[in-house]
């Protein structure tokens, strides 16, 4: 590791993050603990519902706390856009704005960004792109972005990095791996700088593709610049799964352990129970609700398309384990019946359903974690969900 810089760990006068382990299983790696921050706590492992523009599509914020959501992330790019940072600033942050009273958490908007390839311009000084809405062109550096979510004023912020695809040559690999590194450092020096009315935690996030030398040499740089939590990202974008568990590895095993360690992008429920066993914290994806938004719900018995003909006169539940407002009530012949006749309903029910089962996994998962049986449940779980009745 090179030499630690002589960089505060939190802006004067700001509260950090406090997280606080409070058991690792004795026969891996996984960890329970409590994120608190000035506006309140979450329990970890956690899995953050994702509220792209300051809304998870079709449920309330009552409706996320009835399903056991703690923590909600936001997109910082869509924010931006629409309704705009000082929209959001004056009606006195996130949570407020959307009426919200658990955590909240902004991405940088950088996966976006990058996402629109034909549409973005990268060079060091940040990035130029142009507008999904209305095709105007913006340009955002590293400063930008936490300028921006200073005024969102999220719980936690991340810092703007570059997200590549895969496959990806080491040389373009490296050459993104050192631009991420310098974006951190500018980050979370304008993030020292900044004076916001509102306390705020920052993220650094650690690429290198799938090469173990980079995500080492990331991680390294980024513990050296200092952060409140480290996240672990450039994954889930076509890679092996092998791969992916192997890099995610690699990430933890070098971050510090006091810190959280966030795992972006990643929504598979084997996918997080794996990677859960390998050391991380927090983990969040939008395909559970996009996916129940269209008729794909998952369950504790795999996935199920709800309105395959064959569920016409289903007369049971989506999950015969979940106690959700959905499956307490409704059968999945009606969920068909709903999504065949085009009713808004039906993408509310199977979305309630989802955010539902994913807070489950969770809690499940940290249960497991503090009574030491964690290997135990995972293998019951990954057999339920490769053998059971929903369609994998």
């Amino acid at each position: 590791m090179g030499e630690s810089k002589s960089v505060p760990t939190a802006p004067p006068g700001r509260p950090n993050l406090d997280f606080k382990i409070e058991h690792t299983d004795r026969a891996s790696g996984a960890r329970a603990g409590v994120l608190t921050t000035p506006r309140g706590t979450a329990r970890t492992p956690a899995f953050m519902t994702v509220g792209t523009q300051a809304t998870v599509k079709s449920l309330s914020p009552r409706d996320l706390r009835e399903a056991g959501v703690e923590i909600v992330l936001s997109n910082t790019y869509h924010l931006y856009l629409r309704p705009g940072a000082d929209t959001v600033e004056r009606a006195g942050g996130l949570a407020r704005f959307m009426g919200w009273d658990g955590l909240t958490l902004t991405d940088s908007g950088g996966f976006q960004i990058f996402s629109m390839t034909d549409l973005t311009k990268i060079k060091r000084e940040g990035v130029t792109f142009k507008s999904h809405l209305d095709g105007s062109e913006h340009f955002l550096s590293p400063e930008d972005a936490v300028r921006i979510q200073a005024k969102l004023g999220a719980d936690i912020a991340m810092v703007l990095d570059e997200c590549t695809g895969y496959p990806l040559s080491f040389d373009k690999a490296r050459q993104s791996t050192d631009l991420t590194i310098d974006w951190a450092r500018r980050s979370r020096e304008e993030f020292l700088r900044s004076d916001t009315p509102r306390p705020q935690a920052q993220f650094g996030i650690i690429q290198g593709s799938t090469y173990e030398a980079l995500r080492r040499r990331c991680t390294e740089a980024l513990i050296d610049i200092g952060f409140e939590g480290y996240a672990i990202g450039g994954l889930s974008v076509g890679e092996p799964k092998s791969a992916m568990f192997e890099m995610v590895e690699v990430s933890t095993s070098g971050m510090p352990p006091e810190r959280p360690r966030y795992l972006m992008g990643v929504g598979f429920p084997q996918d997080i129970v794996e990677c859960v066993e390998r050391g991380v914290d927090m983990f969040d994806c939008v395909m559970p609700t996009r996916n129940a938004r269209n008729g794909t719900v998952f369950t504790s018995r795999g996935k199920v398309v709800v309105k395959n003909a064959a569920y016409a006169d289903d007369l049971t539940p989506l999950d015969p384990e979940c106690s959700c407002y959905t499956c307490a009530n409704f059968t999945k012949a009606y969920l068909r019946h709903l999504f065949q006749a085009g009713e808004m309903l039906g993408p509310r029910l199977a979305t309630l359903h989802s955010v539902t089962y994913f807070e489950s996994l969770m809690r499940e998962a940290r249960k497991a974690i503090l009574e030491d049986r964690f290997p135990d449940w995972k293998r019951s779980v990954l057999e339920r969900l490769k053998s059971g009745d929903g369609e994998t």
